[in-house]
């Protein structure tokens, strides 16, 4: 997939990114740019840091050091005369609502049917006209392939037809910025598929995505530039044909490699 190209604007802006649990350093010094329309995929080993990274853009987790900034308003600070002061929690709603995200688990309100959980947010939160967030909830449906199961409640859907109402939700806030952090790694090997078609489609429309995965060919597949990171750092980056094919580092290679052997075995 081709490179937005530097005269695109920037989404995000990560700049000397430090996050630690306690005396835990889980990001140590993370700096990236993510222009719009360009789709990011961050690898490497559990606890390399890659949900903290995520987490961190949308501010679930605040950060220790270091400045994240969002269509070029700096993330969980706002500047009052010369200061920097904690954002409030009106600022921070209103910046999730223009970032989507989708957990590893479902995270669908059990009470609610299919189409109540995907209307919930642009109704209750961005106060939007019920009616004509019906119909649009309604098209997202259609969109993920669920459309027949908008009155089904979340305890009589697959666990993949379950991650598809949560990208359906999280796209009716209309965000300009999608976060999947293991959208596929709960699900049965035989339901990935259905919801890796539906990231397949996002990418394709030029949606704005950072993706944290163990599936390297959704990463192969879908994105402009790979990440691979290690013990809080990153360790390589480029276009997903160098980093898969011609890696330059030695700690990328063995984790690669780590990665085929593993799959092969699987595959016996």
């Amino acid at each position: 997939m081709a490179d937005p190209g530097n005269h695109v604007p920037l989404k995000v802006r990560v700049a000397g990114l430090h996050k630690a649990f306690g005396q835990v350093e889980v990001l140590k010094g993370v700096d990236l740019d993510i222009r719009q329309g360009e789709k990011v995929s961050l690898i490497g080993p559990s606890g390399s840091g890659k949900t903290t990274l995520l987490r961190c853009v949308n501010f679930l987790e605040t950060l220790t050091s270091g400045e994240i900034y969002f269509d070029g308003e700096r993330v969980g600070a706002r500047q009052v005369g010369e200061r920097w002061v904690p954002a409030r929690d009106r600022d921070l709603a209103d910046l999730r609502t223009r970032i989507g995200m989708v957990f590893q688990r479902f995270n669908l309100f059990p009470h609610l049917d299919v189409l109540a959980n995907i209307m919930i947010g642009p109704v209750a939160v961005l106060k939007r006209e019920r009616r004509q967030v019906e119909a649009e909830a309604m098209a997202l449906l259609e969109k993920v392939g669920l459309a027949h199961k908008a009155r089904a409640f979340p305890d009589a859907l697959s666990g993949g037809q379950q991650q598809r109402v949560a990208i359906a939700r999280a796209l009716a806030m209309k965000p300009s910025l999608m976060l999947f952090d293991e959208a596929t790694s709960a699900l049965d090997p035989e339901l990935v598929g259905e919801v890796l078609k539906v990231m397949h489609d996002l990418a394709d429309e030029g949606m704005t995505m950072v993706i944290v995965t163990h599936e390297m060919q959704l990463a192969e597949d879908v994105s402009n530039r790979v990440i691979f990171m290690d013990h809080g750092r990153i360790v390589e980056a480029g276009p997903p044909d160098q980093v898969f094919r011609n890696p330059t580092q030695e700690r990328t290679r063995a984790f690669l490699k780590a990665v085929l052997e593993k799959q092969a075995y699987r595959a016996q």
